[in-house]
């Protein structure tokens, strides 16, 4: 690929930019989905398909963003995938039921997606080695402040202008952000083109992935890692409404995952030279598993406070922050010729299982924390297992 004419402080920006619009967008509408039930004569089920419609857009239309980012370049389909955002935020403000309401997230999330895969692809083209992990902790980090900022953001736009407000913001910054990219992105070219057309490319390169086995355990890390903590996001306006909180105040207990998973990725940039990838994934996990048992033990023990939701929360957040970073290098770095491709597949995978947990958690009652932190629980030990895979396969990097 050609080497980018652009200032390093410019091309940080829009990379971090790129990955975090797509999560300010996946959790700026959750304080509103407590009040859509009674808005659109609705369960509350079918309210959280609103947010598992996204995520699951979100991480399939990775599988189409990838190759082509790989084929044609990651400036053009960034692009589009930013014209596609923009018109499902479009969609969303004017929406007048749940159905429609439905049909623009997807949309939205199928868009947004983009900027996670191009991003992705980028830092692994333009960085290398620990520089690479440090890069996707500086990620992580701008990461973690969506969830809580757009959370917070959402609840105050919902209470003083209504819901609609938070996607006529995201609309506005989703043409920004496509002016930018326009004007001041690199035009990273891939190589000369190959003869196959890019679908029948892309499914050799899915088919490569597939037998590469070091990858899907990363990935499967990855995904099920990041599940546990979409999960939450989705369940917590469930379960912090028989607190008695308010959209209002929701964003302040989201803050219970993303802060301390800042910290993780901060501390992942300082040390990573001297410890090295294996052991700060073996710590990450210790901290996640350990965070979700101790919520499970206070619940079922029948300690009914919001402190006992929030601080093992913490736990397994700042376990994310060392878990993720080492992990995502590890799974696009697998196969260094397939770097868009790689990250567009661990992308859905994550998104495809976020969407899973996000759905099956307003299936229940949540008078308590016991079943959040069961769902949580199981998906955190699912990437304990596949980590115990990986060690034992014989190709740790």
């Amino acid at each position: 690929m050609s080497a980018p004419v652009l200032n390093r402080p410019m091309l940080v920006f829009l990379l971090l930019a790129q990955m975090a619009l797509g999560l300010l967008a996946m959790t700026v509408c959750i304080p509103s989905m407590q009040d859509w039930p009674a808005q659109f004569g609705a369960s509350q089920s079918q309210v959280q398909l609103t947010f598992s419609g996204y995520v699951a857009a979100f991480g399939l239309a990775q599988l189409v963003y990838g190759p082509l980012a790989d084929r044609l370049g990651r400036k053009p389909v960034l692009l589009a995938g930013l014209v596609v955002a923009a018109l499902g935020s479009a969609l969303a403000a004017s929406a007048q039921s749940l159905s429609l309401l439905l049909l623009a997230r997807v949309l939205q999330g199928a868009g947004s997606a983009v900027g996670m895969v191009v991003g992705r692809a980028l830092v692994h083209d333009l960085f290398a080695g620990a520089q690479r992990t440090r890069m996707m902790a500086y990620v992580g980090m701008t990461m973690g402040v969506c969830p809580p900022l757009a959370a917070l953001v959402g609840g105050r736009l919902h209470v003083a202008l209504g819901w609609q407000s938070n996607f006529v913001l995201l609309l506005v910054l989703f043409v920004l952000l496509l002016w930018l990219s326009w004007r001041h992105l690199p035009d990273m070219r891939p190589p000369a083109a190959a003869a196959l057309p890019w679908w029948h490319q892309a499914a050799s390169s899915y088919a490569q992935l597939m037998g590469q086995r070091v990858f899907l355990l990363y990935a499967l890390i990855l995904a099920l890692t990041s599940a546990s903590a979409q999960t939450y996001f989705a369940g917590a306006p469930i379960v912090l409404k028989a607190y008695g909180i308010g959209p209002e105040s929701i964003g302040w207990f989201i803050m219970a995952v993303p802060l301390p998973y800042i910290l993780g990725n901060a501390l992942t940039s300082r040390v990573i030279h001297r410890y090295g990838d294996r052991r700060l994934m073996f710590w990450g996990q210790i901290a996640t598993v350990g965070g979700l048992l101790l919520m499970l033990v206070l619940a079922l023990a029948g300690v009914r406070s919001v402190l006992a939701l929030v601080l093992p929360l913490a736990l397994m957040g700042f376990g994310h922050g060392l878990l993720v970073p080492p992990t995502l290098s590890g799974a696009v770095g697998s196969v260094p010729a397939l770097a868009g491709t790689a990250a567009a597949f661990a992308g859905a995978l994550q998104q495809l299982c976020g969407a899973v947990g996000a759905y099956l958690v307003g299936l229940v009652e949540h008078e308590g924390n016991v079943q959040l932190a069961l769902f949580m629980l199981a998906m955190a030990l699912g990437a304990w297992l596949a980590h115990a895979a990986l060690k034992r396969s014989g190709a740790w990097r």
